[in-house]
């Protein structure tokens, strides 16, 4: 990869590197990061690959569908930015980005949302100190879906 090639075909051949890669080792891979200069592509699988369900028949039932109750509350939340999995900390056995207690300012991460094998930073849209935190680690998240209840701060918080 030569210094004056554009960003898209720097990342396309990081891209062709991380397959060439993965192809070569030996095991299953968890995560892959390669760096061209600025440019930085990473993947990380979070989940073993599972064997697809046997395919259904007339003769099984049909499972009833399953309802999950959302939190609900009056609070202000950070949210989900998109559909995906929720990760509270940049990597596996890493602390938390944040926890109940802690004060977070506005633009501060609390969060990942990995979508589609993108990891997408879910950043505080307001101060607040973290009440409660709404979602489990590694768990599915909906648009919108509250994921961290603030409480507004007062002015002795600072």
């Amino acid at each position: 990869m030569s210094g004056d090639a554009g960003p898209e075909e720097v990342l396309d051949g990081l891209s062709r590197h991380a397959r060439k890669l993965v192809a070569e080792l030996a095991g299953p891979v968890r995560r892959v990061r390669l760096r061209s200069g600025e440019t930085v592509l990473e993947v990380e699988w979070h989940d073993p690959v599972r064997p697809a369900p046997a395919p259904r028949t007339e003769a099984d039932p049909v499972p009833a569908p399953r309802v999950e109750a959302a939190p609900v509350t009056d609070r202000p939340a950070v949210r989900a930015p998109v559909v995906g999995t929720f990760y509270r900390s940049p990597e596996p056995g890493a602390p938390p980005f944040v926890a109940v207690g802690d004060v977070v300012r506005p633009g501060q991460v609390i969060g990942i949302v990995e979508a589609m094998k993108l990891m997408n930073e879910v950043t505080a849209g307001q101060a607040g100190r973290v009440v409660e935190v709404l979602v489990e680690d590694g768990k599915p998240v909906e648009y919108d879906q509250p994921l961290i209840a603030l409480e507004p701060l007062t002015g002795r918080d600072g």
